[in-house]
């Protein structure tokens, strides 16, 4: 049974298959061969576990992201960061950083953010001087920022399979998101500096106000998700419908840049994109109920609690499985296929499951531009047309900040919950 449940799936991932049949072939050869249950809960764990609440956030989060990507929003939102960056070295990488994140804050999604930051800046970029190598691994790597910044649908997907608070979760992404930046934009700077690339414009008060005027309404999706869960005003899907509503009506009413087909369109990739992540989230969470009936987790535990290893020793190895997951697989798939196995042992061992979820979602988030499989990579290849051996040498730098970043999320818990310590008794 454990061979069919541990190696089969390996194998299928290996042959090409799609992840939803691979989970699903594992639990039926399961169902078939080893227990004596009834087909029938194969379909009453599948639509069940559909029947939460909590994900209905994920298609209006994603259906927030589409019209936003929409228009002029991008655009706007870059012209007032780089009003309010200024002269520093490196100004219009900083500026990349900054937007990537916020626009992050909107969307929930990082290949989103890459196709749409990428787009309005990588001509700016160009212009201005920066190396194309630089350039191209800059616009790959800002969009794994936004797997920890809320909304995002990883933390979202990672809290209903671990059965955790979500608004604790995306409470707990923010020390990660801003170190995470902070970091990246240190390392832009300095490079920057060193190769004398020059700055962006110098800071001027009215250039600031009138890329404000223009910029904040598209910044409003954020403050009503933020305010709205921590205000007590809105659940996270609650919130995430309202910011729907506001995603359409600021570049419909406001900016009058968005027409009725266009919302339509957007419905409509939402619908598909949603589809994807749902019949994927179900699949797994019949994986995860397979595992658990059989008692996997809880022998795995046992057995590596009893070796009595020490904790850093520990979550160093789980920081490299996730590492090399990542690369060869989406954090929403990846996460749904290993939450059932990793936290019963994190918790054994006294990790806090919700630091441990920044942990995860860290690890994944860099395997999205991490060769050789990353998203972002292909992205960033399809849509702003770079090449690919310049991505690939772009990213090393990159891959090292990230790592630096993932080694203090891991051993330092407070970064991830002094705020929901202080903010959510």
């Amino acid at each position: 049974m454990s061979f069919v449940l541990g190696v089969l799936p390996v194998v299928l991932l290996l042959l090409g298959f799609p992840i939803f049949l691979v989970l699903m072939s594992a639990v039926v050869a399961t169902l078939l061969l080893f227990m004596h249950t009834p087909v029938l809960v194969l379909h009453q764990t599948l639509f069940g576990a559909l029947n939460v609440y909590t994900l209905l956030a994920i298609p209006f989060f994603i259906f927030t992201g589409e019209l936003m990507g929409r228009g002029s929003v991008a655009r706007r939102l870059v012209t007032l960061v780089n009003a309010g960056v200024g002269q520093v070295p490196g100004g219009l990488g900083v500026t990349t950083v900054c937007s990537s994140a916020i626009f992050g804050a909107m969307s929930g999604l990082s290949a989103a953010s890459v196709a749409t930051i990428g787009r309005a800046m990588l001509p700016a970029l160009t212009e201005a001087g920066y190396p194309a190598t630089f350039s191209a691994g800059l616009l790959t790597s800002m969009g794994a920022i936004d797997v920890v910044i809320p909304p995002s649908i990883p933390l979202l997907v990672y809290g209903t399979a671990a059965q955790e608070s979500v608004p604790r979760l995306y409470l707990a992404g923010l020390g990660p998101a801003i170190l995470l930046t902070a970091l990246m934009c240190g390392f832009v700077m300095i490079h920057c500096w060193r190769h004398g690339i020059a700055g962006g414009e110098a800071f001027a008060m009215g250039r600031l106000r009138s890329a404000a005027v223009q910029g904040i309404p598209a910044l409003g999706a954020p403050v009503i998700i933020f305010g709205g869960i921590y205000g007590g005003v809105f659940t996270p899907t609650e919130a995430a419908a309202v910011a729907c509503v506001y995603a359409a009506g600021v570049p419909l009413l406001i900016y009058r840049e968005l027409r009725l087909r266009d919302i339509l369109d957007c419905a409509q990739s939402t619908a598909l994109f949603t589809g994807q992540i749902l019949v994927i989230v179900a699949c797994a969470i019949l994986f995860g109920w397979a595992l658990t009936v059989n008692q996997i987790p809880a022998s795995l535990t046992a057995w590596l609690v009893g070796l009595h290893l020490p904790l850093w020793s520990l979550l160093l190895a789980i920081n490299i499985l996730l590492l090399l997951v990542g690369s060869f697989m989406d954090p929403i798939s990846a996460i749904l296929l290993l939450t059932p196995l990793l936290v019963p042992i994190v918790k054994a061992l006294g990790v806090d499951p919700i630091h441990f979820g920044i942990i995860m979602a860290v690890n994944l988030g860099i395997g999205l531009f991490h060769p050789p499989f990353g998203i972002n990579i292909f992205v960033a290849q399809t849509v702003l047309r770079l090449k690919l051996e310049l991505i690939y040498r772009g990213i090393l730098p990159f891959i090292v900040v990230y790592l630096v970043a993932l080694g203090l999320i891991t051993y330092l818990p407070d970064i991830s919950l002094a705020g929901v310590r202080l903010l959510m008794h």
